[in-house]
């Protein structure tokens, strides 16, 4: 679930609620939930969307953080 939390805890740092980071990166609010959740699984290139959504490189969202 690491790559769970690390969507979650960016976008919130961010102030962006799921819906309007769906919107923004042009996803579907329901799957965004779904990853934040960890119920579902996430391509690499969805991984690449959401992390330049997120402004930060996709190999941050997939390590624990320090």
């Amino acid at each position: 679930m690491i790559l769970a939390n690390n969507i979650r805890q960016h976008r919130k740092a961010r102030g962006v609620s799921q819906q309007d980071f769906a919107l923004e990166i042009e996803m579907d609010r329901t799957y965004i939930g779904g990853v934040e959740r960890g119920e579902r699984n996430v391509s690499i290139d969805n991984i690449e969307r959401i992390a330049k959504g997120l402004e930060v490189k996709p190999h941050l969202l997939l390590t624990e953080p320090e």
